[in-house]
């Protein structure tokens, strides 16, 4: 998985990464959706975990690319 470049110091957890802030929206955005009972809990983690997996898979594929782009 991709590191994120900003990092905050909580006193318990350490360092911890924290995603851009369009994706940090978007998770507050589902996650308002399923407080707000709109969509229910697990159609909430549904969504999330297949918007990680997508966004892993897309940011492997880009590598992939820059790097073939790179050797030639």
């Amino acid at each position: 998985m991709r590191r994120y470049a900003r990092q905050i110091d909580l006193p318990v957890l350490g360092s911890v990464a924290v995603p851009p802030p369009d994706k940090v929206a978007y998770y507050a955005g589902i996650g308002a959706l399923a407080l707000l009972q709109v969509i229910e809990w697990p159609l909430a983690l549904v969504i999330t975990a297949g918007h990680l997996l997508a966004d892993q898979h897309l940011s492997g594929l880009a590598r992939g690319l820059g790097g073939a782009l790179e050797s030639a």
